[in-house]
């Protein structure tokens, strides 16, 4: 497995991502979208989740393709970036048909950010055109770090951020992940030089240090994101919201198959995981390029577990300062010369 050209979720033919920002704010909406509705489910594991349209993701429910997914800051407020994508997606004509209405299928999922030191003295919620204009920006490359939905996020020990990576099998099948990274848990060890994901490194993608061969590693760090927020409320402060994606060709069950294992990559890449202060969520989706032998499907979820453990590490890695910022970079103190 090597991975493609960009190293982003959009080496899958066919999807775009968009991000948009206000610095100001520190926090932002990042869509995932495609030239056609692709297969989409989802699977649930933090203790703590806020999304929009998710029970229709279901194996077991009628509806199966969607037109976009939006990962978003603002928590609940956060969810009102679906509805911009959902405008500029009727806008150009797109969407489910029920008659003469159109009516697109947006999904999305939020993180809190609300007490990172932005400005949140709106008069009318942001969210909403933030999603639309993170709709128009969608193309095959697009940033990491301190944009979209990653603006504002905050991880336990640094900032956090949006990531991305991807994989190529040996029969051609792309696989990629998408992230915002906003976890109560630490990436990287005691010490903040390692990550956890470490393992799974492929290249200098996040800075080529190795992994932390230390013992003794199960002692939970002191948060500084929990310090720098006064333990403000701390069950609803922190997520990490993941979209993982392939061509091969999965129906939707096998597309929730894929989210949940792809849960591992979370697991492997941020300590601890999965908690009730956490939101973890990860959206599977099949953009039905390929077709796939059933024999190949463990090997495509093991792909996509990989992924979303480079794309955390990517996210806090390519994390960059702005004025105001409760918690450092990890740049900020590890030398990258």
């Amino acid at each position: 497995m090597t991975p493609g050209p960009k190293n982003l979720i959009t080496d899958i033919p066919g999807l775009k991502v968009g991000n948009a920002q206000d610095d100001a704010l520190k926090s932002g909406a990042t869509v995932l979208t495609a030239e056609s509705p692709f297969m989409a489910s989802v699977h649930v594991m933090g203790g703590a989740p806020g999304t929009r349209e998710t029970d229709l993701l279901a194996p077991d429910k009628s509806v199966d393709r969607v037109d976009a997914i939006v990962l978003s800051g603002g928590s609940a407020f956060g969810l009102d970036a679906c509805s911009g994508v959902t405008d500029g997606l009727r806008a150009d004509g797109r969407g489910f048909a029920v008659g003469n209405a159109i009516v697109p299928i947006v999904p999305g999922a939020i993180l809190f950010d609300l007490l990172n030191g932005g400005d949140k003295t709106w008069s009318e919620n942001p969210y909403r055109a933030l999603g639309k204009a993170a709709y128009h920006a969608a193309a095959e490359r697009f940033a990491l770090g301190s944009v979209g939905a990653g603006t504002g996020a905050l991880a336990a020990m640094q900032k956090g951020g949006l990531g991305s990576a991807s994989l190529v099998l040996d029969d051609g099948i792309t696989v990629g992940a998408l992230v915002a990274a906003n976890p109560v848990g630490s990436v990287t060890t005691p010490g903040d030089r390692h990550f956890w994901a470490a393992p799974f490194e492929i290249g200098n993608e996040f800075g080529g240090l190795g992994p932390d061969l230390s013992s003794g590693q199960a002692q939970i760090q002191q948060s500084r994101k929990a310090l720098a927020m006064g333990q403000v409320d701390p069950d609803r402060a922190n997520t990490a919201i993941a979209i993982v994606a392939t061509d091969a060709a999965l129906t939707k069950t096998q597309c929730h198959r894929l989210a949940v294992t792809a849960h591992d990559g979370i697991a492997r890449a941020i300590v601890p995981a999965h908690t009730s202060q956490d939101g973890d969520l990860v959206f599977g989706i099949s953009t039905s390029g390929q077709a796939v032998d059933p024999s190949v499907l463990p090997m495509i979820a093991h792909a996509a577990s990989v992924c979303l453990s480079r794309a955390i590490a990517r996210a806090i890695y390519l994390a960059t300062p702005s004025a105001g910022d409760l918690l450092p970079c990890w740049a900020d103190v590890h030398d990258l010369s």
